[in-house]
């Protein structure tokens, strides 16, 4: 899982430094399914679902939360894009998402932004071997809830992971903690918040896989898949494995 981790972490990162005014999401797209297959994977998500999904790569656009089709929209200045990726490498998978903004934002978007993704790091610093499913989910809440009034999806949530790229237990943004599967070595979460400058609710658009927000606020998404080892927590889908932010929080490292 941490070559299939590696391979994802890579390719957002070239999608990160290809995010500019100008770039349609579908050349996004051919930018991350070449990178996935000339490096020996698969992309998890083309052909997924029903209807099938059409592209290796979800691009959810200001609004748009979570399972953005590609297409030949074209991101302005200002925009926020999240760019979610999974890629299969010998049987296994990895997922994380990013959200990256187009060119120069204003102080509530970027705020959301580091809010988002602040949110993730607060669960994986929540793990703990012999825990619970909820004492992320409650970390992930907790910090969001801190952070001043925003929407955080409850109906779309993070999962465990594996040969499979959905597996029980889910691994929702909110709730009480002490609840829900037992934090045990070798399972691996794909930890995602999802968090709106308004509503929690959400709609389904006509492609019936974009997930917009009910009132049009803007939103962000980020995700990286994990596991935990005796040492601490393993972000499989960052490329140093997490360790530098785990440092910055002052949490150990469970990398090898």
């Amino acid at each position: 899982m941490r070559v299939a981790g590696l391979l994802v972490g890579e390719t957002l990162e070239l999608l990160r430094a290809s995010v500019r005014a100008g770039v349609t999401t579908a050349e996004l797209d051919a930018i991350a399914e070449d990178n996935i297959r000339s490096h020996g994977g698969v992309p998890s998500f083309k052909g997924y679902g029903s209807p099938p999904f059409p592209a290796s790569i979800c691009a959810s656009v200001n609004d748009e939360v979570v399972h953005g089709i590609p297409g030949d929209r074209v991101l302005a200045e200002g925009d926020l894009i999240s760019i979610d990726c999974g890629a299969i490498v010998d049987g296994w998978h990895g997922d994380a998402a990013i959200t990256v903004a187009v060119g120069e934002v204003n102080a509530d978007l970027q705020r959301l932004m580091d809010v988002t993704e602040g949110a993730m790091w607060a669960g994986f610093a929540a793990a703990r071997l012999g825990g619970r499913v909820t004492d992320i989910s409650h970390a992930v809440e907790r910090y969001v809830r801190s952070r001043g009034r925003y929407g955080i999806l409850e109906d779309y949530t993070g999962h465990g992971i594996g040969t499979e790229m959905h597996q029980p237990p889910t691994v929702p943004n909110y709730g009480r903690p002490g609840r829900g599967a037992k934090l045990e070595r070798g399972l691996a979460l794909a930890v995602e918040p999802m968090v709106t400058l308004g509503t929690k609710r959400t709609l389904v658009a006509e492609d019936d896989w974009t997930i917009v927000t009910a009132d049009g606020s803007w939103a962000a998404h980020f995700e990286h898949t994990f596991t935990l080892t005796p040492d601490g927590p393993w972000i499989l889908t960052a490329l140093d494995g997490g360790q530098a932010k785990l440092a910055e929080l002052g949490l150990p490292f469970g990398g090898h």
